[in-house]
């Protein structure tokens, strides 16, 4: 099942909904926001860049930590128990 309106929702509601069985969790949102703030970080600290290797490279960097962050400390789904 799903907890309706879950989306971008407090991280201890979701992992609390995994210990019972809640198999799907929508992430999307902390993904975009992660990858939106280190975007938004990098073209702060360089206003004149304009390549986008240079900012979407970070930006996907993010993204990757947090789903690492989400299985491993929110779903508790790494395999290392």
């Amino acid at each position: 099942g799903q907890i309706p309106g879950a989306q971008g929702g407090p991280e201890d509601r979701s992992h609390e909904a995994v210990k019972y069985g809640i198999c799907k969790v929508n992430v999307d949102t902390d993904l975009s926001l992660a990858m939106t703030a280190e975007i938004r970080r990098v073209l702060s600290e360089n206003p004149g860049e304009f390549d986008p290797r240079k900012y979407l490279g970070p930006g996907r960097d993010a993204i990757t930590r947090m789903v690492q962050h989400k299985i491993r400390d929110m779903l508790n789904a790494s395999g290392t128990r």
